[in-house]
Order: C-alpha cells, then structure tokens, then sequence
C-alpha cells in the first residue's frame, strides 16, 4: 500500500549523519525538509551537477538558496556524465552520480563521515522502472525495480519515499509553501521514461485505479525471488570456484543444469567484475561451455568491455 511522506518517514531510521541527494527538483526538496525535521544538525545536502543542460546552473542555484535558507551544509560536486560507447546516457549519468555521491560522502573527514545516503525516488518511478524493465526484455533482476535500501563502497543508500506516489509528495511540499524546480527534460518525449508517465501511466490508472500498489507488489516479489537466485548462485560459484583464484571451473559448471549454469555464470560475473552480459552473449557463453569437452577447446567471448576465456579448466575474464 502507499503511504503517506509522514508515514514513510516514520519508519526511516538510518545511521546519522545522514546525506540527502538533493536535485532542486520537488521530490528531493520534500526529502530534505523532512529529514531536516527529523534529524536537525545530523542532515547534509549532496548536488551533483551533470552539467547536462543550460538548466543546470539554476538547479545548482537553487539548491545554494535553499540549503542556506534551511541552515543546511550543502556539498556539490561538477561531474562528466558523457557516455562510453555502448553505453545509455542515463546510465553513464548514474555511474557519474553515484561515483560523486561516494567522493561527497567522504570529501570531508574533519566532520563525521557520512554513513547514509537518502535518495528521493518514489512510488511512480518504481513503476515506470519496472516498466522500462518490462519493456526490454528483463530478467528478475531487472523486474525488481529499485531497492529501498542498499551497500555500496561502505556507504548504505536508502530510498525512504519509494511507497510514496509523486502527487502526495507535491501535495506535502505545497503544504509548506518551499519553492522547487521543474526539470525541463521531464517533458522530453524523446526519454522513453516521460513517454511512459505522460501517455502509458494514465491509461493504466483508468483501467487499474490500484496499479501502482499492485505493480510496485510484483516488483517485491521478484526482489524476494532474485535474493534466492543470488543465494543459490553464490553457493554454486563457490563450489565450482578452483581452488587457486576462485575462477570457476569448467567441469564444475557443466555438472548443473543450463538455467543453474545461467544463474552461476551471471552471478559471477557481476560480482567479480560488475559486468552483466547481454542475453546474446550469456547464451554463447553457455554453449561453448556444453562444448567444451578437449583441452584444446577455445573460449573466447565478448563480454561487456571485456572477454571471458578458459584458463586451463576454468572460465576467466578480462578487459584489454
């Protein structure tokens, strides 16, 4: 079920200091006002600037005037979001936000360090997520949406407003009367994300009035589902791990079936290297695995920006 700002902030405790990624933009306005609310002294403001659009420059303004409104401190860092190639624009820009919200974090260790990191996401782009995930063909993993919490690099991320739908946090910042921004390219048919909000997302509110709920309930699901593969996966890597490197061995793999070797294969991947194989690649991959029965068999498949090969008995993978 949705919740109300208040409701979600309730059950939001994270470790403090707390840092808000703030945007300009009225979701991640409202999520720093209500942590300001909840932890006054214990709330930084993090802005990262892609340097994207002429725009830019007002949010970045707008974020100064408002952190010094609220006696709030307020970090920003510039980055450079252009894309390598392959590469989605939006992805290179999460890379480069997540990278600067690490360098934030840490940027100044005569205060405490920052241990969480609040990110203002909410209920409609959960759906919109699993619909772009839809969309494309993916996995459980990517039909798991968003997470409402996660680790990376030392640092937990939360998305504490991600039960909470987009108008009820307009409605709880208009209630207190603070100004925000509206990202020009939110209107930008060419994003596949604002084709989604502005013309599928009222159809399905007309035919499905609960489809938020019930979507964002699905997402969980597969969530619970991708723990249990990642569990499994885990346990099979290390099984078939050779003894020297952890590479896992060829043997070892053909020994499981080929949903099992799918599993395996992805799971090892990205967490030894953060690499996610297309379905084209994870196919090759897996039959040249079946093939491979003679020490002389060659493997060697594009993968990502790099190549996974057999090393003696085991699979390895590398970027020239």
């Amino acid at each position: 079920m949705t919740q109300s700002v208040d409701q979600a902030m309730q059950g939001f405790n994270p470790a403090l200091p707390l840092a808000v990624a703030l945007s300009g933009g009225a979701d991640s306005v409202a999520l720093l006002l209500a942590c300001v609310d909840k932890w006054p002294g214990q709330v930084v403001a993090l802005h990262i600037n892609h340097n994207l659009q002429a725009a830019a420059t007002d949010f970045e303004a707008h974020c100064r005037a408002l952190c010094q409104q609220l006696d709030v401190p307020l970090r920003v860092q510039r980055v450079d979001a252009g894309k390598q190639p392959g590469q989605s624009p939006e992805d290179a820009a999460r890379q480069a936000r997540y990278k600067a919200f690490e360098a934030l974090a840490l940027a100044d260790t005569a205060q405490a360090a920052i241990k969480s990191v609040a990110i203002a996401q909410h209920v409609d782009d959960q759906v919109e997520t699993l619909l772009l995930a839809l969309s494309r063909g993916a996995g459980l993993a990517g039909l798991s949406a968003m997470p409402a919490h996660w680790r990376r690099n030392g640092i937990d991320y939360y998305r504490p407003l991600l039960a909470v739908s987009g108008a009820d946090i307009r409605s709880w910042l208009a209630a207190r009367g603070v100004a925000y921004i509206d990202d020009p390219t939110n209107l930008d048919p060419a994003f596949t994300r604002n084709r989604i909000r502005a013309q599928v997302a009222p159809a399905l509110r007309a035919a499905f009035p609960h489809y938020a709920d019930t979507f964002s309930r699905s997402a969980a699901h597969a969530a619970q589902a991708q723990q249990v593969l990642d569990e499994v996966a885990g346990q099979d890597v290390v099984q078939a791990g050779r003894a020297s490197d952890g590479a896992p061995r060829i043997k070892a793999l053909q020994a499981l079936s080929r949903a099992r070797q799918a599993n395996a294969v992805r799971y090892w991947l990205k967490s030894a290297y953060a690499v996610i194989p297309s379905a084209a690649q994870l196919t090759e991959l897996l039959d040249q695995i079946d093939a491979c029965t003679t020490r002389g068999h060659r493997i060697h498949i594009k993968v990502g920006a790099g190549f996974v090969q057999r090393s003696r008995d085991a699979l390895t993978w590398y970027n020239p």
